[in-house]
C-alpha cells in the first residue's frame, strides 16, 4: 500500500471542506475554495458553465485520457414557504429522509448574503402539547425550521431577508475520534474530494509521471443527478467516479476498506475496468470490498446516460449511515487513497 498518504493533512482538508456550506445549487463558495487550492498547486483547470472544475495533468500518452471525478455538492434544502407562524417550510435538495435532518442546526442563506440561524424540527415536537408527538409522520408538511430570531409571523421573518428560494445548509458537526473514526455530515462526497486533492498534491510534490493524461473533474451537481455528465474531453477512455461505498444489511462495504462498486441502480459498471481495480488492490495489498448498491447512482452513470463512450467504474471510502450523520474510518481513507494512486500510475489497458 502507498506510503504517501498524509493523514493529518487529509483530515484537516476534509474538515475544511465539510464546513463550507454547499447544498446542490449553492456551491459558488466551495468551488472558489477548490479553485484556490488548484491555483496554489499550479495545476491548470477550466470551469464549466455549470460551475464545475476540470483540472488536468498531462501524461506520457496524450492520446488516451483518464478522468476521475468527485463532487462537492451536498444534501440540503430550500425555503418552500414562510409560514404564518414565522417558521419555514422546506423543500429537499437531494435525496434523504426527513428524520435524518430532524433536530439539526442549520443556516438560511438569504439573497443579501446574510445567514440566519435555525433548527430543523417537527411542528409537533413538544410531548407536553402533542400527545402523539412520536408517531406523526416526518414529512414536508410537519417538518419546519424554527428561526433563532424574535419572529412571530411571516412579515417579521421576511424583514430578516428570508424568502422563498433561499438555500438551507445543515451543520456538519465534524469530529475525529481517538479510535480513528471521522463523523460528519457531507462525507458524501467531500471525503473523496479531499482524497482527489491530496492525490493531485502528491503527484506534484513527488514529480510523478502519469502514463496517461488525467483529468480531475470536481463536480457540483451530483446529488441532483447531473454533476459530471458534460464537458468530458473527447480523448477520455476511462471514467472513474470516486464516491462513497454504502453500508447496510446485505452489503459487503465497511468503514475500514475501499469499496469497489460492481453495479448500482443504473446497471453494471464496466467489467474490465472494475476487474482492473480489483487486481490493482490485490497487487498493492490494498484492502477492498466489492459491492452492489441497489438505490445509488453516480456521476459515472450520469455520464453514461448522457451518451459518453467511456469505460466507467466507481470506488471510494465506505460511509456508514449515508445521507444522514455519516461516519468513516481513517483506514478506509488510506486504502481509497492507495487505490487512487495505484490506478493513475498504472498503464492503461490496450485493446
Amino acid at each position: 500500500m502507498s506510503s504517501t498518504f498524509k493523514e493529518k493533512e487529509t483530515v484537516q482538508l476534509l474538515q475544511e471542506l465539510v464546513e463550507i456550506p454547499s447544498p446542490s445549487g449553492y456551491t459558488k463558495e466551495i468551488m472558489e475554495f477548490m479553485a484556490s487550492i488548484l491555483d496554489k498547486m499550479n495545476v491548470p483547470y477550466q470551469q464549466t458553465n455549470k460551475g464545475a472544475l476540470i483540472a488536468t495533468i498531462e501524461g506520457t500518452d496524450t492520446s488516451k485520457h483518464r478522468l476521475l471525478t468527485a463532487h462537492t455538492d451536498t444534501l440540503g434544502a430550500m425555503v418552500k414557504e414562510v409560514k404564518g407562524s414565522g417558521r419555514l417550510k422546506l423543500s429537499m435538495v437531494g435525496g434523504f429522509n426527513w428524520n435524518a435532518a430532524e433536530g439539526e442546526y442549520c443556516y438560511i442563506h438569504t439573497a443579501s448574503g446574510k445567514k440566519v440561524r435555525g433548527t430543523i424540527l417537527m411542528h409537533q415536537t413538544s410531548v407536553h402539547v402533542y400527545k402523539n408527538a412520536g408517531s406523526f409522520e416526518r414529512n414536508v408538511e410537519n417538518i419546519e425550521v424554527r428561526l433563532d430570531e424574535r419572529v412571530l409571523n411571516a412579515e417579521e421573518t421576511r424583514e430578516l431577508g428570508v424568502e422563498v428560494g433561499d438555500f438551507v445548509s445543515f451543520d456538519p458537526r465534524f469530529e475525529q475520534t481517538d479510535s480513528g473514526f471521522i463523523k460528519s455530515r457531507h462525507l458524501d462526497d467531500k471525503a473523496s474530494t479531499a482524497l482527489l486533492l491530496q492525490l493531485i498534491s502528491s503527484i506534484k510534490e513527488n514529480n510523478l509521471t502519469l502514463p496517461n493524461t488525467t483529468h480531475f473533474y470536481i463536480s457540483n451537481n451530483e446529488e441532483i443527478g447531473f454533476g459530471g455528465n458534460s464537458n468530458i474531453p473527447s480523448e477520455v477512455v476511462e471514467y472513474i467516479a470516486v464516491d462513497m461505498g454504502a453500508i447496510g444489511d446485505g452489503q459487503t462495504s465497511d468503514e475500514y476498506t475501499v469499496s469497489i462498486c460492481a453495479k448500482d441502480s443504473s446497471g453494471p459498471y464496466h467489467y474490465d475496468l472494475t476487474r482492473k481495480l480489483v487486481e490493482l488492490a490485490k497487487a498493492n495489498n490494498i484492502e477492498y470490498k466489492l459491492d452492489i448498491y441497489p438505490f445509488y447512482s453516480s456521476d459515472a452513470s450520469a455520464a453514461i446516460r448522457a451518451g459518453y463512450d467511456v469505460k466507467h467504474a466507481l470506488f471510494g471510502p465506505g460511509i456508514e449511515s449515508s445521507h444522514a450523520y455519516e461516519r468513516t474510518h481513517i483506514d478506509s481513507l488510506k486504502h481509497s487513497a492507495a487505490l487512487l494512486e495505484a490506478y493513475v500510475l498504472s498503464p492503461m489497458e490496450t485493446e
